[in-house]
């Protein structure tokens, strides 16, 4: 309501209050004789209207308290603090805006959280890529500077092409593995989380790391009872798996043997890959599951991404991945994943 309307209803209501007033104090002279009931029929209104006027200012205040808490609590919410006036048990219509308000804050408050969570996750996956790129482009860039050299002889020629073509594989890789570790991280990709065969997983994740296995004549073996049933998604579980078992084919010397066993417990089941590897030294457990973190041991082809991209599968699955080892003993990785069946 504007400021010159309220001033026309103020004057008009003490005009007719100024009215009704005259009027009645009129009548009361003019048809009441005794004296005595006049005064108390004046003192009656008299109260009536004090009692009217109290009760007017008492909403007044109460009006003006509800703006000041939920000025108050407003200010508090863009100050990205508490409000000090908030009493989230009282009965009252303050409490209740106030926590509306405040519902309202914790929401948007979640949603910058995670907008800028996102935001540091793509600034590191930007400073990723440009670190582990650099390298590969370099090399290509050298050898192509190279191959353009007239009088190259054929079987240099032929040597820096080989070494082009493995340096373009290993960048393929990464940035597949690196769009991949994104999505996950950024919650792009839902995983279709249901019930499945533990060993058609297995399957899949062996196919995939067979060839390598027998390239050092390694010998994997098998326990898994066909009866297990796992809460989880079979395309991105089977790859998680792979990345765990290509690093112990990795790490595992020539006729080395690699054993993966699947044990059903009471929520969860186990599965565990073991293997006659190097090991890993204590300080160096930690830092594995780090992204890009390589080992002193690690060939020229390592990344250092796929055991990260392995938890992370595992994890947004309500699963995790443990591992144990000592130099010289080996290695054993855990994988619980949730029971189903």
């Amino acid at each position: 309501m504007k400021t010159w309307q309220f001033r026309i209803i103020c004057s008009f209501l003490a005009i007719a209050s100024s009215g009704l007033a005259a009027a009645l104090i009129w009548m009361l002279w003019e048809y009441i004789p005794k004296a005595s009931t006049r005064y108390g029929i004046l003192a009656v209104c008299a109260g009536i209207f004090l009692a009217a006027g109290f009760w007017c200012a008492l909403q007044r205040y109460q009006i003006e308290k509800f703006a000041d808490d939920v000025c108050e609590t407003i200010d508090a919410a863009m100050a990205d603090r508490r409000p000090q006036n908030f009493h989230p048990y009282e009965d009252s219509l303050t409490a209740k805006v106030q926590g509306k308000l405040l519902q309202y804050y914790d929401i948007m408050h979640e949603g910058r959280l995670q907008s800028r969570q996102d935001k540091e996750t793509l600034q590191s996956l930007v400073s990723d890529i440009s670190h582990q790129v650099k390298t590969p482009v370099a090399n290509m860039k050298l050898y192509t500077g190279i191959l353009h050299r007239p009088g190259i002889p054929e079987e240099k020629r032929e040597l820096f092409l080989n070494t082009m073509d493995a340096q373009i594989g290993k960048l393929d890789f990464l940035m597949q593995t690196l769009v991949k570790m994104s999505r996950l991280e950024t919650r792009v990709i839902s995983l279709n989380i249901r019930s499945r065969k533990l060993l058609d997983i297995l399957a899949s994740a062996l196919g995939a790391a067979v060839c390598a296995a027998e390239d050092k004549d390694i010998r994997l073996e098998t326990d898994c009872e066909p009866g297990i049933f796992v809460a989880a998604d079979e395309k991105w579980t089977a790859e998680a798996v792979f990345n765990v078992l290509d690093n112990a084919v990795k790490y595992t010397d020539r006729g080395g043997r690699i054993t993966i066993s699947a044990q059903p417990l009471q929520s969860y089941v186990s599965l565990e890959i073991s293997d006659t590897g190097r090991g890993m030294r204590a300080e160096e457990l930690p830092l594995i599951f780090q992204r890009f973190y390589r080992s002193p041991y690690a060939g020229e082809d390592s990344i250092g991404i796929g055991l990260s991209l392995a938890k992370e599968i595992i994890e947004r699955q309500n699963g995790y991945l443990t591992v144990t080892s000592n130099p010289g003993e080996g290695t054993l990785m855990m994988i619980r994943f949730l029971k189903q069946g």
